[in-house]
């Protein structure tokens, strides 16, 4: 054998603190699962572990040496910028190999930068292929040797040395065709995201230094250091110090223990034009080297981008293949410190520069976000402005991304574009009142602006103008402003419009609630219509809106299936939205109860109008609180509380709250009626009188009624004629107009009764209207004949909606023959006296019978006796 000298290289004597193995620090974590994969990456020729400074990769693989996971001969050698001279470095490699038993028979050419020469190299092959197990070379920092040779000298006896396993550690990849050992699964990678510290593992961490940490802390710490185990290791001595002397200070990349870290171990490394572009980039979240260049005006920002990456200097990739890059979160902290502490005015340069490369890409919320950390709250509107997307802050509010930017904008600022941001916020957050004076407001401004307006800013205020009509004092001036904000949208740039598809809704949605302020017409619901078909996936809760509207406007209207068919659209919806009790559709529960009622379906009344209570209570938007009180008042009156009904319409009414005029009107006719029924019909007349659109055919009914009640049967005859005789009425109108034409010519003229009677009827089958005939069904039952009168008790006052199917109940008990006469009379509509005397017996009785045929029927109310009565068949 051969002898080499070892007492000395080229540049002096061999460190003997090189070959050893670091000892472990006072809190040392245990990480077997990563211990358990360099085992199994040494079975391969090639294990690489990089990482960013600090991540613990030289403690992981001593960890690994000490717990000798494998039996073989394990060299260590600490390298260090200079050892990659070929005298220095295959003297340490040899070295290493003779302290661990290896004899290697070469001595190593001593000449200062020789290179190791192919006979050297065989030579070192062959010693290394005859050797009986595995030995396995460490290489702690490699990424800090200079040059190829040194690899290319590892990459020959790989390749002649079967029995040689290379682990090399640093900041980024040795120089070797790493891909190649990857390709043949030869090669095993432990990375950043591999090293980073798991919940668990930090959590012992931090322990271990004596430090308790809260879940949400361990959380918030994991969350700012993502993993980095210098990071955590600085944060719980910062901790620990701060027991001794006072509160911890916040933990963030300019804290003085991190700061010095990262100067000292990540930018004095880099050259001053390296340094520049890491601060100048530190004010972007994401980004691609394209938009990097943007910002620092620098050329070479792709290649800077992949040099830093590849050295793990805290800047790295987003994802696979996406071409986006970020900063370390602690490392970005550190830098926009620098760069806010030595050029403050950089800093507003670089977010506007940001903001115009981020507007012309699309990217309207990135761009806003830095246009106001530019401090540039006027440019942030007009961007959402000339982008056509003021629409978006109307739907979301202030909750939504784009709208939560602009928390804290100043209310001093006086341009059109952030006092018309203001208003579509203040829409969006439900306060349309300071909308539309913020509006207003704006509308002043823009006076001075004249023919200035850009298409945006154009756009923006007529819809902010369309949207607040429906409040205002003037909501017919719908008409005129309407065609103009649809005839803009057919000639504004498709490019934005496509980009903005809310907008067309917002139209619709905006002028059908500005006509249903004052008219329940078609216009009115073919725009509400279109706008719920024109609602694009984040426009939900205006689409549910428009849903409620539509279904209280059509319940009004009469069309109970349409109004019960948008209700029900409005709460499916609101369901997949997630919507909480607060929020729920107070308008679509509303329409429910009132179909329900129409129909005489007293239970699902009952029910929809308990849900709805809370939430009209809180002062639900639109008509749901007017129309509320109109069906707890028409139940109300189901039940005999009349004094209750004028309490709950006399409340609704001065509530102050908004509401359609057809509704308030509706709320006003309906205390008339009460006042008729009770017997006051002057105070009726006079509430009628006070009108302010005495023409419409409701109003002319109710006048009617009035008249009647006076005596006056010819004039109030007339009326009601020429309202079944008009087309467009609505079909409650024209079903009350029949039966008081009914109630009119009952007792003079019974044949012209029974039609009246037999059109009301006709009007209320299609859409199973039961309630207006229930209520004058005891007087009028008597004009038709028996058969007659039995079918139109089945089919059209039966106490569920049209084509409901009834559950059969089980009847424990049978009814007795008194029983089943009394269940007869309950199905006639008979109030008790008159069963009582059909019978000939007394009101009590009648009373207990009512009570067993409940009991027997496991019902709760007579209509729902009748009903399962009737499904057995039992009548």
């Amino acid at each position: 054998m051969v002898s080499i000298e070892t007492s000395a290289d080229s540049a002096g004597s061999l460190l003997s603190s090189k070959f050893v193995v670091p000892s472990p620090p006072p809190f040392m974590v245990d990480r077997p699962a990563l211990t358990a994969r360099i085992t199994e990456g040494v079975q391969g020729p090639v294990t690489v572990v990089t990482g960013l400074a600090g991540s613990g990769k030289t403690q992981l693989l001593a960890s690994w040496v000490r717990g000798r996971a494998v039996r073989w001969p394990i060299v260590w050698i600490t390298v260090e910028p200079g050892d990659e001279r070929s005298s220095t470095f295959w003297t340490y490699l040899v070295e290493g190999l003779h302290r661990v038993g290896v004899p290697v028979p070469v001595r190593v050419p001593a000449a200062p930068g020789a290179m190791a020469g192919r006979p050297f190299l065989a030579r070192l092959a062959e010693t290394l292929a005859g050797w009986p197990t595995p030995v396995v070379l460490v290489l702690d920092g490699a990424s800090q040797l200079a040059g190829r040779d040194w690899a290319a000298g590892l990459e020959f006896l790989l390749s002649h040395a079967s029995t040689l396993r290379l682990v090399l550690s640093g900041r980024w990849d040795p120089p070797l065709p790493l891909y190649r050992y990857r390709l043949a699964g030869q090669l095993l990678e432990l990375r950043t995201a591999d090293l980073a510290f798991r919940r668990d593992e930090a959590a012992r961490l931090v322990a271990l230094q004596g430090v308790d940490l809260t879940e949400q802390q361990l959380d918030d710490l994991l969350e700012q250091t993502e993993g980095w185990a210098a990071g955590i290791r600085l944060y719980a001595s910062a901790r620990q110090a701060a027991t001794e002397s006072g509160p911890a200070p916040a933990f963030t990349g300019n804290e003085s223990t991190v700061a010095e870290y990262f100067i000292g171990e990540v930018l004095r490394y880099q050259a001053p034009a390296v340094r520049r572009f890491l601060l100048e980039t530190s004010v972007l979240d994401t980004f691609t080297a394209e938009f990097a260049a943007a910002v620092t005006t620098r050329t070479d920002a792709g290649r800077l981008l992949g040099a830093l990456t590849r050295e793990n200097a805290f800047i790295q990739p987003v994802g696979d293949g996406t071409g986006l890059y970020r900063h370390h979160r602690l490392f970005a902290e550190l830098l926009r410190a620098q760069l806010a502490w030595a050029e403050p005015d950089q800093v507003a340069l670089l977010h506007q520069r940001a903001a115009a490369w981020l507007y012309g890409h699309g990217r309207l919320a990135d761009a806003v976000a830095h246009s106001r950390q530019a401090g540039d709250w006027t440019g942030a509107a007009t961007m959402v402005i000339e982008d056509f997307a003021l629409g978006r802050l109307v739907i979301e509010g202030s909750a939504g991304r784009l709208g939560s930017v602009f928390a804290g904008l100043p209310e001093h600022l006086t341009n059109p574009e952030t006092v018309l941001v203001r208003a579509a916020l203040s829409y969006g957050d439900g306060d349309h009142l300071r909308a539309a004076e913020q509006f207003t407001y704006a509308s002043k401004l823009l006076t001075a602006y004249g023919s200035s307006c850009g298409e945006g800013l154009t756009l923006a205020f007529h819809l902010m103008r369309l949207l607040t009509l429906a409040a205002g004092p003037e909501p017919e001036r719908v008409e005129e402003l309407a065609p103009v904000v649809r005839t803009f949208l057919t000639v504004a740039p498709p490019r934005r419009l496509d980009r903005h598809p809310e907008l067309r809704m917002l139209v619709y949605a905006a002028e059908g609630m500005a006509r249903g302020a004052y008219s329940a017409g078609d216009e009115t619901v073919n725009a509400l219509a279109e706008a719920v078909a024109a609602a694009e996936p984040g426009a939900e809760l205006v689409k549910i809106d428009c849903l409620g509207r539509l279904a209280v406007t059509e319940a009004y209207r009469g069309r109970l299936g349409r109004a019960e068919a948008y209700a029900r659209q409005a709460l499916d919806l609101a369901c997949e939205c997630g919507l909480s009790r607060d929020r729920w559709p107070a308008a679509a529960e509303v329409a429910l109860a009132w179909v329900a009622l129409e129909r005489y379906d007293i239970e699902a009344a009952d029910r929809h109008l308990r849900t709805a209570h809370p939430l009209c209570a809180s002062g639900a938007d639109g008509p749901a609180v007017l129309a509320y009180a109109v069906v707890k008042a028409r139940r109300l009156q189901i039940r005999g509380e009349t004094r209750q009904v004028m309490s709950v319409l006399v409340a609704a009414s001065e509530s102050g709250e908004e509401a359609p005029r057809w509704l308030a009107r509706e709320a006003v006719l309906s205390r008339a009626r009460m006042l008729i029924v009770t017997g006051h019909i002057a105070e009726a007349a006079g509430l009628i009188a006070a009108l302010p659109d005495k023409r419409t055919a409701d109003v002319a009914v109710t006048h009617a009624a009035v008249l009647m009640a006076q005596g006056d049967g010819e004039q109030a005859h007339t009326i009601a004629t020429a309202v079944v005789r008009t087309s467009g009425v609505p079909r409650p109108v024209v079903l009350d107009a029949w039966l008081l034409l009914a109630m009119l010519a009952q007792g003079d003229d019974d044949a012209a009764a029974r039609d009246a009677l037999r059109q009301a009827l006709a009007v209320a089958g299609p859409e199973a209207y039961r309630r207006p005939v229930h209520q004058v069904w005891n007087g009028l039952r008597r004009l038709l004949r028996d058969e007659e009168r039995h079918a139109v008790q089945q089919r059209v006052l039966g106490a569920g909606p049209a084509g409901t199917s009834v559950a059969e109940p089980i009847v424990v008990e049978a009814l007795s023959r008194r029983e089943l006469d009394v269940l007869r009379g309950m199905a006639e509509m008979l109030p008790t006296e008159e069963i009582a005397a059909s019978m000939y017996v007394s009101i009590n009785t009648v009373k207990t019978h009512v009570r067993n045929i409940l009991r027997k029927l496991s019902a709760s109310r007579r209509n729902e006796a009748v009903r399962r009565a009737r499904a057995l068949k039992l009548i």
